[in-house]
């Protein structure tokens, strides 16, 4: 995942749902009141961990019994002191008092009570990069330390694998063409990250990585549930010894997925992923950023949006403002000979479609524009206004090659396009030979690109020929 590119855009729930997101996590909601339950009498180890005596009370105060609960409330204190829900008072000492940071929970803004979250976020990622228990007792030494030559991990090397499976998740989240809220089955973050894109058939080899990803990464989501950042649904516990006996029966694997693990993001997990890129130096928009922006700001913003995407963004956008002004300002925003100025226009457009019939007057203003003067007349007329000129022969092929243009710009050679390309050619038998004269900065980009989509080899070879004379005409 590059940090040169934008990343889809995401749409997050509001801070204050999330805030009480946040404060209703198990964990979170567990370090809270351990926070309050801590005293004078509260005594913790120098690296601030509570003193083995303390945890039967911790674990009480949390409703925990039995004898797995010391460790969950050893895991909310942890939490606790690291985000400042608890300060040590008196290292020597081991004492400790409620932090600053317990405030903001209880009377703090939705993004002050979000910003605790993402710190106890941190703390539990980085618990879910290290061995589990059983691997660090087999590498105590005698003194106490854990000797790191035994251990067969690397954190760094853990952590950084964590954070391409999240990031991964993130991007199956947000994408247009993603799961959007569906989980994902935890064989496919695996293999994402395993198996290369130019394998058409993965090697056994390659498949036991993925296996053992598929293992590590169970523990390590058990261990982000409780903070809120995904709902998982684990490995079945049954499926190794099923999948042992299918072997050796010689049956095919257990067909139902979920057994392997589904993993979803939740919409709060979302805005920590999202926080979390965006301080690693990623650009990841998030719908309704442009909301208070200006219109040349929308119109480059949504520029590489996803339809639906571009289309919310707009939606929160036009909502703000009077329909008129809001045309006027798009009309002005579109204009220009830039590279960039075919795919604003399409924007525009599609921005346009969404106001309604108060804007007429700011789109009768640019009949004569010759940049904006075609859409103009498209708008005008799907909205049934009368008296529109008909636009002359020049503004016809000038539209149509922006709009081709920018169509390039938004999906590249796509399949629409394509479609496109073959219904111009087959209605306008001369399009080719007026074509290369429309004075369009992008002409000559636009005939080579139909001379490469165009499935038919002669109107191919006619495309690349008026893209010829068109460098030609304008010396490029």
């Amino acid at each position: 995942m590059s940090d040169s590119s934008p990343l889809p855009p995401v749409r997050l729930t509001s801070e204050a749902e999330l805030a009480r997101d946040a404060l209703s996590t198990p964990l979170l909601s567990r370090a809270a009141r351990l926070a309050r339950w801590a005293g004078p009498e509260t005594r913790v180890h120098a690296g601030g961990a509570l003193v083995d005596e303390q945890l039967p009370a911790a674990a009480e105060v949390l409703g925990l019994s039995g004898d797995d609960a010391a460790a969950p409330a050893g895991e909310a204190w942890r939490v606790a002191v690291d985000t400042g829900l608890v300060e040590i008072v008196d290292e020597a000492a081991g004492t400790v008092t409620a932090g600053e940071e317990l405030a903001q929970l209880t009377g703090g803004s939705p993004h002050e009570v979000l910003d605790v979250w993402l710190g106890a976020l941190e703390t539990v990622l980085a618990d879910a990069s290290v061995p589990d228990l059983d691997d660090l007792a087999e590498a105590m030494a005698e003194d106490g330390r854990v000797d790191t030559s035994a251990l067969d991990w690397d954190f760094e090397a853990e952590s950084a694998f964590l954070d391409g499976v999240l990031g991964n998740l993130y991007l199956l989240t947000v994408s247009e063409d993603g799961p959007g809220g569906a989980a994902v089955p935890l064989p496919v973050l695996a293999a994402s990250m395993i198996v290369p894109n130019d394998m058409a058939e993965p090697t056994n080899d390659v498949l036991e990585q993925v296996s053992d990803a598929m293992m590590r990464l169970d523990d390590q989501f058990r261990v982000l549930q409780p903070v809120g950042l995904v709902e998982y649904q684990p490995v079945d516990e049954t499926l190794m010894a099923d999948t042992e006996d299918a072997g050796d029966a010689g049956e095919e694997p257990d067909a139902d997925v979920s057994r392997y693990g589904m993993v979803r993001l939740t919409p709060l997990g979302l805005y920590g992923l999202r926080a979390r890129l965006l301080e690693a130096g990623f650009d990841a928009p998030a719908v309704g950023e442009l909301a208070d922006k200006g219109a040349d700001a929308l119109l480059d913003g949504t520029a590489v949006f996803g339809p639906r995407a571009a289309q919310a963004e707009t939606e929160q956008w036009l909502a703000r403002r009077e329909p008129l002004a809001a045309a006027r300002e798009l009309l002005a925003a579109a204009r220009g000979a830039d590279s960039g100025a075919p795919l604003r226009r399409l924007r525009c457009q599609q921005a346009l479609s969404l106001v309604g019939p108060d804007a007429e007057p700011a789109l009768r203003d640019v009949l004569d524009d010759p940049e904006l003067g075609g859409l103009a007349r498209v708008w005008l007329t799907e909205h049934g206004c009368t008296d529109v000129p008909a636009p002359s022969e020049s503004m016809i092929f000038w539209l149509t090659v922006d709009t081709l243009a920018a169509q390039l710009a938004a999906e590249g050679n796509s399949e629409e396009l394509r479609g496109l390309v073959e219904g111009l050619a087959e209605q306008h038998s001369g399009f080719f030979a007026a074509a290369w004269r429309v004075d369009h900065p992008a002409t000559a980009d636009v005939l080579e690109a139909m001379g490469r989509i165009h499935p038919d080899k002669r109107i191919a070879k006619e495309a690349r020929k008026a893209a010829f004379k068109a460098r030609s005409q304008h010396g490029g």
